[in-house]
This record gives C-alpha cells, structure tokens and sequence, in this order.
C-alpha cells in the first residue's frame, strides 16, 4: 500500500523552507522588500498640510487684495510719484495714499487727476475751483484778489513766477504743483473738469509715513 509523500512543514529555523524562525507576526523582512505601512501612517503630515493650505490661501487673497488696491478696485490705492513737481511736499519716490470718492475738494488739498497730456495719474494741489479767480504774482498765490499763505512751500521755488489772472469754470479744478518754477499744471494744460479725479491725497505711506502737512499750517 503507497501512501502520499508528506509536505515540508515549516519549522523555524528549517534551511528547507527558507524560514529563519521567529514568530510569523514579528519576522525580519526579506531583504530589498518595501517597509509595510506601519500604525498612524499618513495622520502625522494632516496638521502640515492644513497651514500649507492655509498659507497658500492668504497669500492668493493678499495678491488678489494688493492687485485690487493697485487698479483703483478699492476705496485707497498706493501710488508712488516719479517727478519732483509737487517737492518738497512730495519727493520722488514717495508713496502715497489715494483716497477715493470722498466729497467735494477743498482749496489747498493735495488731489490725483488722469493726466490730462498722457496715460497715469497726476499728484498736484487744488488751489482754485469752479469760478475762482485765479493769479500768480511774483510767485505769491492770488485767488479771488486775496493773497494766499502757503508755508508748505518753499519760497526759492516761487521768487519771479508770474501768471494770470484767469478764473476757472464751473465744475473744474486749477491744479498747481508746489514746485512751481518749471512744472507741468494748469498753467500748461489749463484747468481739469472734476470727473478726471481719482481722489485725495491725504497721507504718505513710505518713507516717512504719516499725514502730508496742511496748506495752512504755520499761516
């Protein structure tokens, strides 16, 4: 009577069955196999990749914030200036705050226009509005027949300037820059309507941060 050959039986340590022995829940892995997962595999990078979602959502709203404010989307926009027709209020390379849609001007404010000769905007003061008489004397501002104090602006910049007198239109503004021996305003390009404004100008944002001086002040 032939009976079946009997099968190796695993045996630890047996050089038949390959096994090098151990219990079969903590073996040696075989050599050049990948490491199994092992527990909490993939829970630990969830906090990580939260605030790497979350940084890369505040830096796309920020972008989105800055290209707003640039474009004139929001009530303030940065601007910086290239020229030094409004120094020593304002030197080249100051930035500047402009702020939108906020009421009628003021004489003496310090306002942004389109450029009325060209693409941009324009930083320069109001000094006249609609049915003013406007006049330059010796570089002294005459509006209305009344001499005007300007403290902010330096007297070397105004000795021998002489314009005038016109008086503005209804519904425009006649813009002067503070350094008036030279520049580009309504002298040239005469007075701008209203709707060209972008707004005021109330502050400076860099280098020295703060509120641009008062016409007045000092007077």
């Amino acid at each position: 009577m032939r009976t079946a050959p009997r099968t190796a039986v695993a045996v630890p340590g047996d050089p038949r069955t390959r096994d090098r022995g151990g219990s079969p829940r903590h073996r040696a892995p075989r050599a050049g196999a990948a490491p199994g997962p092992t527990a909490g595999a993939g829970s630990g990078g969830r906090p990580w990749r939260r605030l790497r979602g979350a940084v890369l959502w505040l830096a796309a709203g920020a972008a989105l914030l800055l290209v707003a404010a640039t474009s004139g989307l929001l009530p303030l926009q940065p601007m910086r200036v290239d020229s030094d027709s409004m120094t020593p209020t304002v030197s080249p390379g100051d930035l500047l705050l402009v702020r939108h849609g906020q009421g009628p001007v003021q004489r003496g404010d310090v306002v942004a226009v389109t450029d009325p000769l060209g693409d941009g905007m324009l930083v320069k003061r109001a000094i006249a509005l609609g049915g003013d008489e406007v006049a330059i004397e010796d570089g002294v501002l005459v509006v209305d027949g009344t001499a005007v104090c300007e403290p902010v602006i330096d007297p070397a910049r105004l000795d021998g300037v002489w314009f005038g007198p016109v008086t503005v239109p209804e519904g425009e503004l006649f813009l002067l820059s503070d350094n008036r021996d030279g520049s580009v305003d309504s002298r040239a390009f005469g007075p701008v309507p209203v709707s060209t404004l972008v707004g005021t100008v109330p502050a400076r944002l860099w280098p020295v941060p703060g509120a641009l001086p008062s016409p007045s002040a000092g007077c």
